[in-house]
C-alpha cells in the first residue's frame, strides 16, 4: 500500500492515455513499446502531501503504443462463491475512524486438513475494534476465522467452530507447513497483535504458541503490539525440519494513526501514508526439530537498518522463497512498501545478506521505492529465465524482475513484456502465477482493489472497487510476451469488481486447470471455476518433498521448471501440488526433482500417463 492522499494534478492526461490503453485492451491488442518515461503523470507517488488540492494538469509524456493482433485462448470462468456454499463476509473493523489496518487485510490458506486429498479453505478474518465493541448496548458475536471443508463437487462446508478455529483475533495473513513432522499440515495466522501458532491434531487445531516458544520473552507470537503480515515456513538452514519467516509491516497504534493529519479533501479523514510510520524488523524463527522455535533474527542477519538513522527499514507485506543462485539453499524475497524490497541471500551459514539494491529487485528503473504488496516468482518463459512479480500501488504498475538464467542478476521487464501499461491504474495486491490454459506456459493473475473507498471523487481513473487482471502468456513466437484477457474469452464473472486483496490458484475440482479464489477486504471472497476447454493436455503432480523443491516436466521440447511453495501472493498460502499444462504433447519424457541441500543430485521419474494426479 502506497499512500492515501496525494495531488490530482494529471487527470487530463491520465484520461488521454488511458484511453489509449483501454483501446488496446478492448480491442485484444498488446503494447510491445513504451516509451521511457512510463509513469509520467504519478497520482500517488510517495512524499505527497496529507491533503489534496486539484490543480490544472501539467504536461506529461505520452505512450507510445504500437498495435499487434494476439490470437488469445478462450477461458472462460464461472463465479462458484454462491453455489459453493460459501457465505464468508471479511470483517475489517471499519466505523469511520479511518485506522490502517482496515484496508489491508485479508489473508487466505488453501490447506488440506482433514487429510482427505482435496484442498480446503480457511479465510483469515479481522474484527471489530474494542472500544467499537464497548459500545454494543447488546453484545454481538465476536468474529472469527472461518473454515470450510472441502466435500467435492464444489461444496463446502463450515466447520469452523468444529476443527477449532473459532479464533478472534485481528488476524492478516497465514503460514501453512508441518512444522512437527507428524504428517499433517499445522497453521500459523499473523495478525496486528500476538500471531498464533496452531498444530493440527487429526483435523483439530491446537493453540500451541506458548509451549512451542523456546524463549516466552522472543515468543514465536511476536510482540503484543506488532503487525505481521505475510509468513511462511521453509528449511533454512536444511537441517530437516521446518522453521518460520514473519513479515511485519509498520509500528502501528490507534492513538498515532488518528493523530496524523491525514486527509482526501477539506477535513475527511483518509487511510493513513506508511511513510508517516516507523519501519519494522521481520522476524526468522529457528526449529529445533522438537516442535519448539528460537527468535534468530538478529543473529541471521535479516534486520535492515537505516544506516542514517539505524531504525528498521522493512515495511513488508508480501513474501516467498527461492534458491535463485541454485546453492541448494533457499533464499528470502520481501516485498516493501514504499521502501526497498528485500533479497536475502542465504549464505549458506546460518545467515543472510541482503542484496535486493545489488541484484536489482529493491527498486523501480528511475531508483524509486513502490508500494509493494503481493510477491510470486515463476519460470515463465521456460528457457531457465526466472521472473519475479510484485504488484505494486495505483499508476506504479505490477513489477516484473527478470533474471537470465545461470545469473541473479534482475531487470524489471514489465513494460517490454507488454504487462506494465495494463497495469499501470490498477491497484494490485495479490499476484501468482499458473497456466490457466494448459498450454505450457505460465500466465500471470493479479487481484486488484484501492485502500478509499471515496477514491473516484478526487481522480476519476481510480475506483474502491477494481476488477481482477489475467494476463496470458503468449509464448516465444509473438510479438509481446503478455495480453490481457477481457470478457471475451474469459466472461464477465472473472472480472466483476472488488476490493481484491489476496489471490491464489488451485485445483479445487481436480480437473486438471487450475481455479481461483480472491479474497476482498470488508467482503466477500470470490470463487471462479476454470471451464476452459482447450483440450490441452496436463499433468498435477503431488510431490513428496521439501517446500522450495523445484520440479521439471520434460515434454514435447519443453522444460517446465516449477517450485513446491505455499507461501507467494499476499497473505496467501497457495497449493502444494503443481499442475503442468503438456498443450497437445500426450506424453512426458521425465520428471527431475531437485530438493535443498541437494547440489547436483536429482531425483528422476518416469512417467505412464497424463491428464491424471500422479504422486510421486
Amino acid at each position: 500500500m502506497s499512500d492515501t492522499e496525494s495531488e490530482v494534478s494529471h487527470e487530463e492526461s491520465d484520461e488521454q492515455n488511458d484511453a489509449v490503453i483501454g483501446k488496446a485492451f478492448w480491442g485484444s491488442i498488446v503494447v510491445v513499446a513504451v516509451g521511457a518515461a512510463v509513469i509520467g503523470g504519478v497520482i500517488w507517488l510517495k512524499g505527497r502531501p496529507d491533503k489534496i488540492e486539484i490543480t490544472a494538469p501539467p504536461t506529461t509524456p505520452t505512450y507510445t503504443v504500437r498495435e499487434e493482433t494476439v490470437d488469445l485462448p478462450s477461458i472462460p470462468f464461472k463465479d462458484m462463491t454462491d453455489e459453493s456454499g460459501i457465505d464468508f463476509v471479511h470483517v475489517s473493523g471499519a466505523a469511520g475512524e479511518k485506522l490502517l489496518p482496515e484496508s489491508m487485510g485479508g489473508g487466505v490458506a488453501l490447506i488440506d486438513f482433514d487429510s482427505d486429498g482435496d484442498l480446503d479453505i480457511i479465510f483469515v478474518n479481522g474484527q471489530r475494534w474494542p472500544w467499537e465493541i464497548a459500545k454494543d448496548e447488546t453484545p454481538q458475536p465476536p468474529a472469527t476465522m472461518s473454515a470450510w471443508r472441502n466435500d467435492g463437487d464444489w461444496q463446502f462446508t463450515d466447520v469452523t467452530k468444529e476443527i477449532g478455529l473459532d479464533l478472534s483475533f485481528y488476524g492478516m495473513g497465514a503460514a501453512v507447513g508441518d512444522y512437527d513432522a507428524d504428517g499433517d499440515s499445522d497453521l500459523y495466522l499473523t495478525a496486528v497483535g500476538s500471531n498464533h501458532l496452531l498444530r493440527n491434531d487429526d483435523g483439530h487445531f491446537v493453540d500451541v504458541t506458548a509451549e512451542a516458544s523456546a524463549n516466552p520473552e522472543a515468543s514465536i507470537a511476536g510482540g503484543n503490539e506488532t503487525w505481521s503480515t505475510s509468513a511462511g515456513f521453509l528449511d533454512y538452514d536444511n537441517d530437516g525440519d521446518l522453521d518460520l519467516f514473519v513479515a511485519n509491516y509498520v509500528e502501528w497504534n490507534r492513538e498515532f494513526d488518528l493523530a496524523q493529519p491525514f486527509q482526501l479533501v477539506g477535513d475527511e479523514r483518509a487511510y493513513g501514508r506508511p511513510s508517516a510510520f516507523d519501519g519494522t524488523f521481520p522476524y526468522l524463527f529457528q526449529n529445533d526439530g522438537s516442535g519448539k522455535f528460537t527468535d534468530v533474527s538478529e543473529a541471521a542477519g535479516i534486520q535492515v537498518r537505516n544506516p542514517a538513522t539505524d531504525v528498521p527499514v522493512g515495511k513488508s507485506l508480501g513474501v516467498t522463497f527461492c534458491d535463485l543462485d541454485e546453492d541448494g539453499w533457499l533464499d528470502i524475497i520481501v516485498s516493501n512498501d514504499t521502501v526497498q524490497n528485500f533479497l536475502f541471500r542465504n549464505k549458506a551459514d546460518g545467515t543472510f545478506e541482503e542484496t535486493g539494491s545489488g541484484v536489482g529487485i529493491a527498486f523501480d528503473e528511475d531508483g524509486r521505492a513502490r508500494g509493494a504488496m503481493g510477491i510470486d516468482a515463476g519460470w515463465f518463459r521456460n528457457d531457465g529465465s526466472i521472473g519475479i512479480a510484485i504488484g505494486n500501488f495505483a499508476t506504479e504498475m505490477t513489477a516484473l524482475y527478470v533474471s537470465p538464467p545461470g545469473v541473479m542478476q534482475f531487470h524489471d521487464d514489465a513494460v517490454p513484456t507488454g504487462l506494465g501499461p495494463f497495469t499501470r491504474l490498477e491497484l494490485t495486491f495479490g499476484v501468482c502465477w499458473a497456466d490457466f490454459d494448459l498450454d505450457g506456459r505460465l500466465d500471470l493473475f493479479t487481484a486488484n482493489g484501492h485502500l478509499e473507498n471515496d477514491i473516484n471523487r478526487v481522480q476519476e481513473s481510480q475506483h474502491y472497487e477494481q476488477p481482477p487482471q489475467l494476463f496470458w502468456n503468449c509464448g516465444p513466437d509473438s510479438t509481446t510476451e503478455f495480453a490481457p484477457m477481457t470478457e471475451e474469452q474469459c466472461g464477465a464473472d472473472l472480472f466483476q469488481r472488488m476490493v481484491g486483496r489476496a489471490a491464489v490458484s488451485a485445483d479445487f475440482d481436480l480437473d486438471g486447470d487450475p481455479d481461483i479464489l480472491i479474497t476482498a477486504c470488508g467482503q466477500k471472497p470470490r470463487l471462479l471455476r476454470n471451464d476452459q476447454t482447450t483440450g490441452h493436455n496436463w499433468v498435477r503432480l503431488n510431490v513428496d518433498a521439501p517446500i522450495g523443491s523445484t520440479v521439471e516436466v520434460h515434454a514435447g521440447g519443453l522444460v517446465q521448471k516449477q517450485q513446491i511453495m505455499p507461501t507467494r501472493s499476499y497473505l496467501s498460502q497457495g497449493d502444494r501440488s503443481l499442475s503442468f499444462g503438456l498443450g497437445t504433447t500426450e506424453s512426458i519424457e521425465r520428471v527431475s526433482i531437485h530438493k535443498p541441500g541437494s547440489v547436483g543430485k536429482t531425483e528422476e521419474h518416469v512417467l505412464d500417463a497424463v491428464n491424471q494426479l500422479q504422486k510421486l
